[in-house]
């Protein structure tokens, strides 16, 4: 019997108290040894989100911000970040106008295919009063952690097709999802990559930066001009500027059939999986950066956590891109000019994202990726994937220590200094000359 003389009760048995507050009993347990209450564990997530943008200070007040959604939890953990960084309870508020863009027909990456019960789209943020533990149920695992390295979890192959009305469900709940949200959304067909211009391969003209005035003084600039513009600050920014109508929204509409058609046939000529990955993140980068060339965004946030940082870090290794890794990885990414690519969720695990959501109830909506339903070996970017998930069973840190590797890459890759020495595919300077290269590429 537990209560039995002599029988020591296991040590898990007994709630632990947060490391925090030393009072509220832990609700989850990040690391081991850094149990959190509830509480104690949104305070400790919404605070790295903010600690992140203002370390960096990239991003100036009153700039145009476009959030990438794809639905999964990464990118709806960020937008529940901005969502309560602009609300009138922020101590420290967010000073930029955001705006939402969601790809459809693009899918969700593997690492974060992780369902959750999904609640009315985004419900007013949680106080967190909770303190108990609540059992956390994903796919049937008993635990997020052991749901997010368990490789059957994922859809088998990666290649499953959406019919026309799967599309336009699938569609109508990311809309619903983005009206919720109060801020300017755009949605956008993988099929218009098919009519991009020619301009989208090359870098854009490079905003003013050294010429500008600094961060503090926009800073300063931006509170000054709300004073005197009598702006109380509690209303969200972007509500005037709504590019899409409020209201219940119209009938999804998808693309031809014929272009559909056209974009299978190029995914079905890339002769490998790891092709047709590069390929459609090649797709849905361009036209991110094509929407906020043409809607006038400064800056594009993306939702890459800090696995998925680790995981496409030892994938370019494996493909040839090590000289491109800080550009690829890093913070901000400025390779095409005037879209100034940033990262604020990269330093979040793939943990900590899905327990943020499971308990304070942020929906996603999760979709099949576009590829064939022929059986295929795994891509490189699979490979790598169960590779490191795999060892981070084992040993925890794994991750981690891949991240914390990338840190020290340098973020100044090769340049090109005429077109014929760029990239035309990511805009990247071609690493051909072997003694540059090992300048460039080094650790800091």
């Amino acid at each position: 019997a537990p209560g039995a003389p002599g029988e020591r009760p296991c040590p898990r048995s007994h709630p632990r108290t947060c490391m925090k507050c030393g009072q509220g009993t832990a609700a989850l347990v990040i690391r081991v040894g850094d149990p959190f209450c509830r509480g104690c564990f949104r305070e400790y997530f919404v605070h790295k989100f903010r600690a992140m943008l203002g370390k960096n200070r990239v991003i100036f007040p009153g700039e145009k911000v476009l959030l990438a959604v794809s639905g999964g939890p990464a990118s709806c953990a960020m937008v529940r970040q901005v969502q309560e960084g602009l609300s009138r309870e922020a101590a420290k508020r967010l000073r930029f106008v955001p705006g939402l863009v969601y790809v459809e027909g693009e899918g969700t990456p593997l690492l974060l295919r992780v369902q959750l019960p999904i609640p009315s789209p985004f419900p007013a943020p949680c106080p967190a009063a909770h303190s108990q533990p609540v059992p956390c149920s994903v796919n049937g695992a008993g635990n997020v952690a052991a749901a997010l390295a368990l490789p059957r979890c994922l859809p088998e192959g990666a290649v499953r097709r959406q019919s026309p009305e799967q599309r336009e469900q699938t569609l109508a709940q990311m809309e619903t999802l983005l009206q919720a949200t109060g801020f300017p959304y755009h949605l956008v067909h993988l099929e218009e990559a098919l009519e991009l211009p020619p301009s989208i391969l090359q870098p854009g003209p490079e905003r003013s930066g050294t010429s500008g005035p600094s961060y503090k003084e926009a800073v300063d600039s931006f509170i000054q001009q709300q004073r005197q513009d009598g702006d109380s600050g509690t209303s969200l920014p972007g509500h005037s500027t709504q590019d899409t109508p409020a209201g219940p929204p119209a009938p999804p509409r998808l693309p031809d059939a014929a272009q559909t058609q056209e974009l299978l046939r190029g995914f079905e000529a890339a002769g490998t999986a790891t092709a047709r990955e590069e390929l459609l993140q090649m797709l849905r980068t361009h036209l991110i950066v094509q929407t906020a060339r043409d809607r006038g965004y400064a800056k594009v946030m993306t939702g890459e956590s800090l696995t998925r940082v680790a995981v496409k870090l030892l994938t370019n290794l494996s493909l040839g891109r090590g000289a491109f890794l800080a550009v690829d990885t890093g913070f901000t990414d400025q390779r095409h000019g005037d879209v100034m690519v940033v990262r604020p969720m990269r330093d979040y695990t793939a943990k900590e994202i899905a327990f943020y959501n499971h308990f304070f109830s942020v929906p996603t909506v999760i979709v099949p990726p576009l590829f064939t339903k022929r059986r295929e070996k795994p891509s490189i970017h699979q490979l790598v994937e169960r590779f490191l998930l795999g060892l981070q069973e084992e040993f925890p840190s794994t991750i981690s220590t891949v991240y914390r590797t990338g840190e020290k890459l340098s973020p100044e890759p090769a340049k090109a200094s005429s077109e014929s020495q760029r990239c035309l595919l990511c805009l990247c300077g071609l690493d051909t000359d072997g003694g540059e290269w090992g300048g460039q590429w080094g650790a800091r």
